[in-house]
């Protein structure tokens, strides 16, 4: 038989061979739609955002204590502040800095008068009224304690505490002031002063004259005389809280 004549015969075809083929195919069609979807990739964010911030936490906690810190001399403390704060009334306790107690900011408190006293909440409506500043038309709570010189002189003011002086201005209403700030978030301000003895940034001893008493707009009232104020941790307290007599 002639060979033209023999039936041709098809190509025997390789067969393919596909490993899970269709599995996967679907497999990552299936993650494909998943991924299309909006709100998938956000969870996924907020869920690793989640994670990360959680260990950061347990980390910080367990290896540091956050710290405790005041204001710094930069804000003016004003004793016509619209704002009426309340009183502290926590129990006595020495601040002591070193081997130093605070003291008070004059030679001797006992030569002087209080004239105003700081606003205590708990004290007798007479006290309490005794510590209320008229600023115009508006009343505000006294902030610290206003001393004064019976005969109407000036006297000298001292450094309650050694530490930086950390803010040294004029001020409208409360005249000059210096603030000087100490360990621990404490700061103690003098308003109402002259003769100004010391600039931003001078360290000073406790006991230093750092100026003398005079005049001030919100004191008019007084005439010469200090308005002594302390600050703990940002917070107005009472004085007498933190000087042991």
């Amino acid at each position: 038989m002639n060979d033209q004549n023999k039936p041709k015969q098809r190509p025997e075809e390789t067969p393919k061979t596909v490993l899970g083929g269709t599995s996967a195919a679907k497999s990552s069609s299936g993650w494909k739609n998943l991924f299309a979807k909006r709100w998938v990739s956000p969870a996924i964010f907020m869920a690793a955002a989640a994670i990360i911030v959680t260990l950061m936490w347990i980390y910080q906690g367990a290896d540091q204590a956050s710290p405790t810190t005041g204001k710094t001399g930069s804000n003016e403390v004003s004793q016509g502040d619209e704002t009426i704060p309340q009183g502290q009334n926590d129990e006595t306790m020495e601040v002591a800095i070193g081997d130093e107690l605070m003291q008070w900011p004059v030679v001797d408190k006992t030569s002087l008068k209080i004239e105003r006293p700081f606003f205590d909440e708990n004290a007798s409506e007479a006290e309490q009224e005794a510590a209320v500043v008229q600023v115009g038309n508006t009343f505000t709570t006294n902030t610290g304690i206003d001393f004064v010189n019976p005969n109407g002189d000036t006297f000298d003011v001292l450094a309650a505490l050694s530490g930086k002086v950390t803010h040294v201005s004029k001020h409208a209403t409360n005249g000059n002031v210096i603030e000087i700030t100490h360990a621990d978030g404490l700061v103690t301000v003098y308003q109402s002063v002259a003769e100004i003895q010391v600039a931003e940034g001078d360290d000073v001893r406790q006991g230093t004259k750092i100026a003398i008493a005079g005049r001030s707009d919100v004191g008019r009232d007084l005439g010469i005389h200090l308005h002594f104020e302390t600050i703990k941790d940002g917070k107005p307290v009472n004085p007498n809280s933190l000087i042991t007599e």
